[in-house]
């Protein structure tokens, strides 16, 4: 099958042309999510990433009979064979993709096909070469690695649509492919070409109206920077380190990582479109990034059916994977709902150098986390290790040998387990007492301007998170924007960026009964990331009870803290002290040394139903944050339901009339739980008394 390819010029216009429109006219557009997590045949999806271009077709019949015997029943297949589909422009080549996906339908296993657009072919880039993204020292990239395409080239952006075209109309009726990837790993690059700089230009143009209203915004009176044209817009300098940082504005920084996170979204939405034509019965998803700060993510999934993500939890053991738990607690909350894993941890894994191996048990481990957090779908990364190529050493289930051996067994063990659990599984999920609002321009302005030293909002939301687990309490990480009824306690910290209407919902959530803690930097900026005219905090310092008017970073220095109602040692601030002023709050910890002495370190305030927590430092001692936690889930009412042993993680799924308790044992040693007596454990079917025991890695599910 042949195309014909509009030139390069025709390309170009037609991009700026559609540029304004295409998102915004999809979106109005968009469908409602009618995609079930669980699979259409009331089964968890369960599988591997499969690249059977890799190997000889001799071998294929091999592989597909050890999935099938692992129990198996999905691939993803094809998210970087646009060279071998079209390998030259216009020449579309299927009959290889044809034969693997009949092979693979013979065998009762179905298949999620990903558009290829993250790795172009060859001719692309010597045919095309305005397509390469250009660096920031100007250069442009050279072909022969991954993602490094102009997602503002018009060229680019039509010729994905054209190979996205003609895959979905070829597999349109392709019985065993079920669904779609997007692209994958959507990161970037950032572009800095002459493209980009105009297609910034237009966006902001679009967003601001007018360049008084883009001046005002920006705040373009500080040393003179008025803009007069839209074309002397430039791309900013957002990259810096120390006290100085970044020489851009803040402002414009801000916008410009808004842009290159739109542009994304857009690319995404051309491909969306074309697939949702072509067959609307499939499932539209992307293998997101977990805690990747580069996306707005809760943008980028609203065009999807569901979320995936890609699940590679560290291997050094030196701590607990709260990462990987925080991850899946956000990535249910993109959409509200229960999603799927598309790449998980199936071996050491390195692209120069690698990790230890997944110990007897951790695979399973590790599939469990993800399980209990809402994951109905999760396929391993991959089938059998590369032997070519940068991914030589991020190992599969099978080794260069491709010999089924110990991780191969311990898949099809997960496999035989997950099929004896889907009868109570369909219709669970999580359900939350407790979110943490996690934002991405908050994320965004730290970027640029930390404030102190070490202030990464990731981190910053992870000294709660972690308590929160420790505790064995279900989280959910949500959206600003996101509805707050249905919760009983709500974290928002170091929420920088904080547009006066969302400040106004937070007062509201409390003054209705909900318990609201919020710490240090919240409050400082609006949404054009200048600083608000007020006191800290803001809008918020009557429903918190407080005033700020001094803070400063603590460099090599800390305090002692102390509270005769948190805690009973003296604790240390550390990084960053607000100097705060209880006007009808009451302090609960006060600093132990001049010149804070008639400072409060953390307060607490009853307001209209609810209370409000101010925590006005970074704690160095975990102790903190677990004392703190437990009195924030007793002033919201929130039961805990479990004392865990340090590395013991649970988590709940229910619905359907049904209620599963999973307990997962992160250790290299057995532990035990408190649990009441009676309870049925799904693995086994044993009855349990007083306590369970987990070995070296284990899990429990119990019916609850």
């Amino acid at each position: 099958m042949k195309r014909s390819f509009l030139h390069r010029g025709i390309a170009l216009l037609w991009s700026a042309l559609m540029s304004a429109g295409s998102v915004a006219a999809q979106q109005s557009n968009r469908p409602s999510p009618r995609a079930d997590t669980f699979g259409r045949d009331g089964h968890l999806y369960i599988g591997a990433d499969y690249y059977p271009e890799h190997w000889p077709r001799e071998r294929w019949e091999t592989d597909i009979r050890l999935m099938r015997e692992a129990g198996f029943n999905v691939v993803r297949l094809a998210e970087f064979s646009w060279g071998f589909i079209e390998p030259s422009e216009g020449v579309y080549r299927f009959d290889w993709l044809d034969q693997a996906l009949a092979l693979l339908d013979r065998n009762g296993i179905k298949a999620i096909l990903g558009t290829p657009t993250a790795s172009m072919p060859a001719w692309v880039a010597r045919k095309y070469p305005e397509v390469l993204a250009v660096q920031s020292n100007g250069q442009r990239y050279t072909w022969g690695s991954r993602k490094d395409y102009s997602l503002s080239s018009g060229t680019y952006r039509l010729l994905s649509q054209q190979i996205t075209r003609a895959m979905a109309e070829h597999f349109a009726a392709t019985p065993n492919v079920i669904g779609w990837q997007t692209d994958n790993e959507f990161a970037g690059p950032q572009d800095f070409s002459e493209t980009s700089r105009i297609d910034f230009q237009d966006w902001l143009r679009r967003n601001y109206g007018t360049l008084e209203t883009l001046n005002r915004s920006w705040g373009t009176h500080f040393w003179g920077h008025l803009i007069g044209d839209w074309a002397e817009v430039t791309i900013p300098d957002c990259v810096g380190e120390g006290m100085w940082g970044v020489s851009g504005n803040p402002s414009a920084c801000l916008d410009w990582r808004r842009f290159n996170s739109w542009i994304n979204a857009r690319f995404q939405a051309d491909q969306v479109a074309i697939l949702r034509a072509a067959n609307p019965d499939w499932v539209i998803t992307h293998n997101l990034m977990g805690l990747n700060p580069t996306i707005d993510y809760y943008e980028l999934a609203r065009d999807l059916d569901l979320v995936s993500w890609d699940n590679y939890p560290a291997l050094d053991r030196s701590g607990q994977p709260y990462a990987a738990s925080m991850a899946a607690d956000l990535m249910r909350g993109l959409k509200r709902k229960n999603f799927w894993i598309m790449e998980q941890t199936a071996g050491a894994m390195g692209w120069a150098t690698f990790t230890d191996t997944p110990l007897p048990g951790e695979l399973r481990n590790i599939c469990y986390q993800q399980l209990a957090h809402g994951a109905d779908a999760q396929i391993w990364f991959r089938w059998r290790t590369a032997t070519a190529g940068r991914e030589q050493y991020w190992h599969g289930l099978l080794g260069h040998d491709g010999r089924p051996l110990r991780r191969y067994r311990e898949a099809a063990q997960v496999t035989r387990e997950y099929r004896s659990l889907e009868p109570y599984l369909k219709g669970t999920t999580v359900k939350a007492d407790v979110a943490i609002v996690y934002d991405y321009e908050s994320i965004w302005s730290l970027a640029s301007q930390p404030g102190y030293a070490g202030n990464d909002y990731t981190s910053a939301v992870s000294r709660y998170y972690n308590a929160l687990f420790r505790a064995g309490i279900s989280v959910d990480l949500i959206s600003p924007e996101a509805d707050l009824t249905q919760y009983q306690l709500v974290l928002a910290p170091d929420l920088v960026v904080l547009p006066d209407a969302r400040a106004r919902r937070l007062i509201a959530f409390v003054e209705r009964g909900g318990v609201l803690m919020t710490d240090i930097r919240t409050g400082v900026k609006d949404e054009n990331n200048l600083a608000h005219e007020r006191t800290l905090p803001g809008l918020l310092s009557d429903v918190l009870g407080i005033t700020i008017e001094e803070y400063g970073a603590l460099e090599g220095r800390s305090y002692p803290v102390v509270s005769k109602e948190l805690f009973g040692d003296t604790l240390t601030a550390t990084h960053y002290v607000d100097w705060v002023t209880p006007t009808k709050a009451d302090a609960v910890a006060a600093y132990g040394r001049w010149p804070l002495e008639s400072f409060a370190a953390v307060t607490r305030n009853q307001a209209g139903r609810g209370i409000a927590w101010y925590v006005g430092t970074v704690f160095e001692e975990d102790a903190f944050y677990d004392r703190l936690i437990d009195r924030l889930l007793n002033d919201a009412r929130v039961e805990r339901w479990v004392h865990l042993p340090e590395g013991v993680e649970a988590s709940v799924r229910q619905g359907a009339g049904r209620k599963l308790a999973f307990l997962i044992n992160h250790n290299q040693a057995e532990k035990s739980v408190t649990i009441p007596s009676g309870k049925r454990e799904l693995l086994t079917g044993e009855v349990l008394g007083d306590r369970v025991r987990l070995g070296p890695f284990g899990v429990a599910v119990i019916e609850w």
